[in-house]
């Protein structure tokens, strides 16, 4: 079950699959996991078998313009359709805004997994705490 990160609690969960994925696993400094956006932006929360397994964000950027990020999913989760459930769940929730086009820089090792959801790549790899990443879009009707 995937739904919106809105209660005070709700955000700790979401700090804290983040923590776990981006820090502990793959070496992000702590300082740069949580930023500015944090404050502004909408966040998902994916719960199975009554455990918080995955998280999404949503930074608007413009009027018409979204960023993804932060897309986290635990490892023992990941591989069992939780990433897409996230996905279709932001897709689903952004048909109701005004926006028109959403960003997200992908970690480059998972980029056929945005392609089959319609984003497509934009510019150079390159290369953020240590780990390659691809910018990518998807044009929305």
């Amino acid at each position: 079950m995937v739904r919106l990160a809105e209660s005070p609690q709700d955000l700790e969960r979401v700090y804290a699959i983040r923590h776990q994925v981006f820090v502990q696993e793959q070496g992000v400094p702590a300082d740069l996991e949580q930023d500015s956006y944090d404050a502004q932006a909408t966040h998902w929360l994916a719960r199975h078998q009554e455990q918080d397994v995955a998280t999404a964000r949503l930074v608007r950027y413009s009027a018409d313009q979204g960023k993804i990020g932060r897309v986290a999913v635990l490892p023992e989760w990941r591989g069992q359709g939780v990433g897409l459930e996230i996905m279709e769940a932001i897709h689903q929730w952004v048909e109701g805004q005004p926006l028109k086009q959403l960003l997200l820089d992908a970690q480059f090792t998972v980029t056929p997994f945005y392609q089959k959801l319609g984003y497509q790549a934009q510019g150079e790899i390159f290369e953020d705490c240590g780990i390659l990443h691809q910018r990518m879009v998807r044009w929305l009707a």
